[in-house]
């Protein structure tokens, strides 16, 4: 399903200028959108498990003075490097395969290694466009999306960091986290704005590995959600399943304190997120918005589980989580907000979701939806032929108000195939685009981006 259709992976490498626009682009929008997602170099070896598995490659539109540029790159790790020399796939698509190539495939230095990832996301920070792998050592692009090599943040952090690190607006301190296999379990770091970070820091309270895919910040503290969905190496060693989902067991939320301080775990009922969506602190207790899951669906046992956004709040006095829905009838993913309010109360959460009709592609999304937390309304863009992805809010440098700013959203089309970029007022994104951008070559559904302005 998710190599074919709107997934489906592309090989070429393209830098158009001078794209067609329709309708006009705000003057002030001027920066690029640029976005990750897993994209095979070659067609894969064995399983493919969207979206762990696969190459990265990133796709940017450049946009300024009215006009629009767009280009992409293949993220070149040494196992993307060697296949090309090679013609064909070496390394299996991802972590879900046991197999592991000789020394006489690839040579000595990467015999026995598994693919490298760096597909979730790209972020830039201390002036450095970073593409991001789950727990592991980002990549350093160049200004042209060439790949420069490791960025391990002058050896501090040598076995990397998360995909979903998250930048202070107020500090200018990226936070980050990484989880291991084997002790210590859970680490946490701070990049200083000058790119400069801190040793990783023990999360204490852990016995053994769990997957966790984002985190959240407040002006004290790191919030890391722990699930019961375990590494198992051994399993997958003989010929079992990587992750094992243990509902039984719970959920637990950390709250490791910014400043060192002790790390308050608290603990609720059994629940999954792929992503939170912002947090803040409300006197002595943190606020946390997310999109739940009852099980990590494709990853754990059961029927499908339709995501919705929810809100818990946590009390580390009395070690306590309280959950309910923020909207309990409504499918979404890929939430986003305005980051100028990352870890502080916030305005409108962004998301994908479903508008029930019978799409030509299962697993996609074809609508957008904008909650706003403050009324409990909620806007939807709807439109009529588009697989969307991930919407990511641009601000407007001269306001800093609530909705001061544009929603853009890579869409591509059921009947022909065709991506463009659309920019949505964020004042009223449900009235559709004031501009939409017609890229030169589709651009598959992936996962994370971030607007950088010039």
């Amino acid at each position: 399903m998710h190599l074919t259709g709107p997934f489906a992976p592309v090989v070429a490498e393209v830098d158009v200028a001078d794209l067609t626009v329709e309708g006009e682009l705000p003057p002030d929008l001027d920066g690029s959108y640029v976005r990750n997602g897993p994209n095979p170099r070659f067609s894969p070896l064995g399983s493919y498990v969207f979206p762990l598995d696969g190459d990265g490659m990133l796709h940017r539109v450049t946009l300024g003075d009215g006009r629009a540029r767009y280009d992409n790159r293949f993220v070149r790790t040494p196992m993307v490097v060697v296949e090309e020399r090679a013609g064909h796939a070496i390394w299996p698509a991802g972590p879900m395969s046991a197999y592991r190539p000789g020394a006489d495939e690839v040579g000595p230095e990467l015999a026995g290694t598994s693919r490298e990832l760096p597909d979730i996301n790209v972020v830039r920070h201390h002036g450095r466009l970073l593409a991001l792998a789950e727990c592991d050592r980002p990549y350093r692009m160049g200004p042209e999306l060439e790949t420069l090599g490791y960025e391990t943040f002058g050896g501090a952090l040598p076995a990397g960091i998360c995909a979903h690190p998250k930048i202070d607006p107020r500090t200018g301190e990226m936070l980050a986290f990484s989880y291991h296999s084997g002790p210590p379990f859970l680490t946490w770091t701070t990049i200083a704005p000058d790119g400069t970070a801190t040793p990783p820091r023990v999360v204490p309270g852990l016995d053994r590995a769990s997957m966790i895919h984002d985190m959240a910040i407040t002006a004290r503290f790191v919030v890391l959600v722990v699930s019961p969905l375990y590494f198992d190496v051994a399993a997958a060693r003989d010929g079992g399943s990587l992750l094992a989902w243990h509902p039984e067991d719970g959920t637990r939320i950390a709250l490791v304190a910014r400043d060192g301080s002790a790390v308050r775990w608290c603990a609720g009922e059994t629940f999954w997120l792929w992503h939170t969506v912002n947090a803040h602190d409300d006197g002595e207790q943190v606020v946390l918005d997310y999109v739940e899951w009852a099980r990590p669906s494709g990853l754990a046992p059961g029927p499908p589980a339709d995501p919705h956004l929810a809100r818990a709040v946590i009390d580390p006095v009395r070690g306590q989580v309280r959950r309910r829905p923020l909207v309990d009838d409504l499918t979404v993913e890929f939430p986003r907000i305005d980051d100028r309010r990352l870890g502080t109360g916030y305005g409108v959460a962004a998301t994908v979701t479903r508008t029930g009709r019978d799409l030509p592609h299962p697993g996609c999304w074809d609508a957008l939806a904008f909650h706003d937390v403050r009324s409990g309304d909620v806007r939807r863009w709807t439109p009529s032929d588009l697989a969307l992805g991930e919407p990511v809010f641009a601000p407007d440098p001269r306001d800093d108000g609530d909705d001061a700013g544009w929603w853009l959203v890579l869409g591509t089309s059921f009947s022909t195939g065709a991506s463009s970029l659309f920019v949505l007022p964020a004042a009223d994104p449900g009235a559709g685009p004031v501009a939409t951008v017609r890229l030169p070559v589709r651009v598959p559904l992936g996962l994370h981006g971030s607007w950088l302005p010039s």
